[in-house]
């Protein structure tokens, strides 16, 4: 569990408090003094790898100039075994440290004894957490959206468990409710239209229009003949939904499988309607005194929920006030339950039932109103959702060709669905693309430069890094050099900027894991991806291997092979291969 860029921090803070303690026990500085010192990464190492405000930061309290605090630290400074090789005076008292071979050759040691599990940490303690993601409605082909969402889910679950969560995937499956009415009304339309003609059976204006339903009507017609022509409409909506999810389940399964991604469960919204989950949940709901009848429906009282929900979050009185509350139907006078029921009784379902710890959800940033209404009727519960249920906001794809937008319409039935787009780019291009930017900003999918082979497209770039290493080893074992154990390297030879900037980079990853786990952001690890081949092909061109002294071509084969594995390492977190050869 190695984060050497942390720890090297960690070692300039204990240094320095140890240098000031010496110092005040020789009367050299005043005892007792509490500094709350900085330990900044200076962005020009000309200003050394690490920089302590210690000296400004204590200035006051001792009633001594900065640059005479520091030099008086710098005189008591034992850097010996440390990380550090010397440590120097700058501008107003900043202590800036310059980091020698020990810490370097540690960082390789350490991803050498890690392997393709560096970067782990136990920052989660082990916590259960579900990831739900995609969770289209089974009523047609998964489309752009969805294909964002599936690599977002995917690549934060994997992030989450290096981090040390216990981490579960989950696809919701809303086979029950409005959708699914108007699923099977649709198919019906199409079905009726083959045995009558189209102009003599009218297609439902908010139905489906898709080429699948047509599809759908048409199998459904092959398998049954004209049996439901006059079959009552209880009958046909149940036969027909029922076989409609039998076709588009099984496809979105094998369509999410070669995108690479598997879940542990598909969970049905049906199983939460059958078994009275939904019915209870709300009954529980009830007897907290959330909820009330209107017009014949059961209401949750959603508004008071939120005020009291807005006020624990530190928002005034005077600004709930202005809100635009609103109260929200959970049984229907009809008797039956809205959607909204059956999503509080499933998040019941994760976070009471099943135990998990934290439940994150992807959704598209047209749910956003949606958010605190659950969040809110989970406190109702005294379930705490407003902690325990996180829901990343995912923004629209705007997919290019030819420099310009290619128009997706989910109403007329054209929209671009994730098997075909498969069929245009790579499996490792979607996933790297989508992956590319924070949910919170849209992201603009490229079709020309996704299947591009030169160092514009960032996918190649990177994976070209990871087959140009895989090259440079098999070609150097053939002439008998073999990549050394990380102990057997000399350190000290690592002296060029190439070289210390390719194992700063390297020693990042931890860090960036952490951001990506902080911010529910795994497309940290595309930017880091692209910013170490950068940092690589720079070695890779300023430095020589082969033809050089041995102690030399060793190091930096091994520096090289290192970078290798990290790189798998990341492609396989966001789940793109790392192909040996291009």
């Amino acid at each position: 569990m190695s984060n050497l860029i942390q720890a090297a921090r960690e070692q300039v803070s204990a240094l320095t408090q140890s240098a000031y303690e010496k110092a005040a026990a020789q009367g050299l500085l005043p005892a007792g003094v509490e500094v709350k010192a900085t330990v900044e990464i200076p962005k020009d190492v000309k200003n050394g790898d690490y920089a302590s405000s210690f000296a400004m930061a204590g200035a006051k309290a001792m009633h001594m100039a900065p640059r005479q605090i520091a030099q008086i630290l710098v005189e008591q400074m034992d850097l010996a075994g440390s990380y550090f090789e010397r440590v120097e005076i700058a501008g107003p008292g900043f202590l800036n440290f310059f980091m020698g071979s020990k810490w370097y050759g540690e960082v390789l040691r350490d991803i050498e004894a890690e392997g393709l599990e560096y970067g782990k940490s136990d920052e989660g303690k082990g916590k259960k957490v579900m990831v739900e993601f995609v969770s289209a409605n089974p009523t047609g082909p998964m489309h752009m959206g969805n294909a964002r969402g599936g690599v977002l889910g995917d690549s934060l679950a994997n992030v989450l468990q290096r981090a040390g969560f216990d981490t579960w995937k989950e696809f919701y499956v809303n086979d029950a409710g409005n959708q699914i009415h108007k699923f099977a009304e649709s198919i019906h339309a199409r079905y009726m239209q083959i045995l009558l003609g189209e102009e003599h059976f009218e297609f439902p204006e908010n139905g489906y229009h898709g080429d699948d339903i047509k599809e759908l009507a048409q199998g459904f017609y092959e398998k049954y003949g004209d049996r439901y022509r006059d079959a009552p409409e209880e009958k046909w909506l149940a036969d027909m939904s029922a076989y409609g999810l039998e076709v588009n389940i099984p496809k979105m399964k094998a369509d999410l499988s070669r995108y690479q991604i598997e879940y542990d469960q598909w969970f049905f919204e049906s199983e939460l309607h059958n078994s009275g989950y939904v019915a209870e949940t709300v009954g529980m709901l009830a007897d907290k005194g959330w909820t009330y009848e209107k017009d014949g429906a059961l209401w949750l009282n959603t508004t008071e929920l939120l005020k009291k929900k807005f006020l624990a979050e530190g928002k005034t009185q005077e600004q709930v006030d202005k809100l635009d509350l609103k109260d929200d139907v959970l049984r229907r006078a009809n008797g039956f339950y809205t959607y909204f029921a059956a999503d509080i009784a499933y998040h019941r379902n994760k976070l009471d039932k099943r135990g998990f710890d934290l439940a994150i959800n992807i959704w598209g940033a047209d749910h956003h109103g949606h958010v605190a209404r659950l969040q809110a009727a989970l406190d109702g519960l005294g379930l705490d959702g407003s902690h325990r249920l996180v829901v990343v906001l995912m923004q629209l794809v705007n997919l290019l060709q030819d420099g310009k937008p290619v128009r997706m319409s989910k109403r007329s039935g054209k929209a671009i669905a994730l098997h075909d787009l498969l069929d245009e780019v790579s499996v490792d291009a979607a996933r790297y693309f989508f992956n590319s930017r924070a949910a919170t900003s849209p992201v603009d999918f490229d079709l020309d430069l996704a299947v591009r082979e030169d160092s514009e497209n960032p996918v190649y770039y990177v994976q070209y890094a990871h087959a140009r290493i895989c090259s440079l080893v098999q070609r150097l074992a053939e002439e008998g050099a073999a990549v050394p154990a990380a102990a057997a390297v000399d350190a000290a030879v690592f002296t060029t900027p190439e070289e210390k900037a390719l194992i700063k980079n390297l020693a990042q990853l931890p860090e960036e894991i952490h951001l990506a786990v902080r911010d529910y952001d795994p497309s940290h690890v595309n930017r880091y991806l692209i910013a170490l081949a950068g940092d690589f092909h720079r070695f890779y061109n300023a430095c020589y291997i082969r033809g050089e002294a041995p102690e030399i071509l060793s190091a930096r084969l091994k520096l090289a092979d290192t970078v290798r594995l990290v790189v798998a390492n990341c492609l396989g977190l966001i789940g793109v291969s790392a192909p040996e050869k291009m």
